[in-house]
């Protein structure tokens, strides 16, 4: 199926001067990284149609004129039903974009298992950003998830102010129990090391710490898709990492653009090529997290 591009010249980012035909091409070049991320998972769309310079707006529900063919799922939420759009394809890929969606965003659970995600985030979210902050932050989260806990994570770079530190999961706790652990992950963290990490939702109550934002790990909330493009000037992509490329002295959120990720997956493989196979139950770490938890507090009261 071929879809038809309407005014491929009109300009989305103006300061940089990134038109709708240069969108249009990045997506379907980077479709076949993408979409498995994409695919069966309820999408919340960030559309511009009038670029960036305009205000955009967040859509859940299909628009009743997309065509027929668009797969759609009925999803149940909080005092009703939500019709949301399901990209499997590079076709609703690219007919999505061409509707004004610059950014797309996840559930995270696919259609099959709704109320059990298959992945955890903890979103790194800097005061000023300050990439340094994010990175040491996101090595600490990481040297507990796998070093103690025995999990597997992966970190991307969001596009916007900070990082995502992911971890595949198997399906079999709920939302409710994913939500608790990673609020208990969030809290040894800052227990051990207030100075630097807060778990505060105002920011006024921050005072220059990095914010461990583990709430979007509940069942309806969403998480920024790799290699989605952002609604910032310059076209930042969310990008996928290998562990040993966090180096604030080369790096930032922003470093990689629609402009250079392309370039990136030619000349390295896909630092989550192999998230899926690394899906886990959460249970045994649950186990060692609660003793972790309990040291700290025995050894306060010595």
């Amino acid at each position: 199926m071929e879809i038809e591009i309407t005014h491929r010249g009109k300009v989305l980012f103006p300061d940089t001067v990134i038109t709708k035909g240069n969108l249009i091409d990045y997506y379907e070049k980077i479709a076949d990284h993408m979409i498995p991320f994409l695919k069966d998972r309820p999408l919340t769309l960030h559309r511009f149609p009038a670029g960036i310079a305009k205000e955009g707006f967040f859509q859940k529900n299909a628009s009743e004129y997309f065509p027929d063919w668009i797969k759609t799922a009925r999803i149940k939420k909080k005092n009703g039903w939500v019709n949301h759009v399901i990209c499997n394809t590079t076709e609703t890929l690219l007919y999505l974009v061409n509707q004004g969606t610059i950014t797309f965003h996840t559930t995270l659970s696919r259609l099959d298992k709704l109320e059990f995600p298959d992945r955890l985030i903890f979103d790194l979210d800097p005061p000023k950003d300050s990439f340094e902050m994010v990175v040491e932050g996101a090595r600490a989260i990481r040297e507990i998830l796998e070093n103690r806990l025995g999990l597997k994570t992966y970190p991307m770079t969001t596009g916007s102010k900070g990082l995502h530190v992911v971890i595949p999961l198997n399906c079999t706790e709920n939302f409710n129990e994913v939500h608790d652990f990673a609020k208990k992950v969030a809290t040894y963290v800052c227990y051990n090391h207030p100075e630097k990490y807060t778990m505060a939702i105002p920011k006024n109550q921050r005072e220059g710490r990095l914010f461990l934002d583990y709430m979007r790990n509940s069942y309806g909330h969403t998480g920024v898709c790799p290699f989605s493009v952002r609604a910032i000037e310059g076209a930042p992509v969310a990008t996928p990492l290998h562990w040993d490329e966090l180096d604030s002295n080369t790096l930032n959120a922003r470093t990689y653009t629609i402009h250079n990720v392309l370039q990136r997956l030619e000349e390295i493989e896909n630092p989550w090529k192999l998230f899926e196979k690394h899906e886990k139950s959460i249970t045994v770490a649950k186990v060692h997290l609660e003793k972790l938890m309990e040291e700290c507090i025995q050894a306060e009261y010595l």
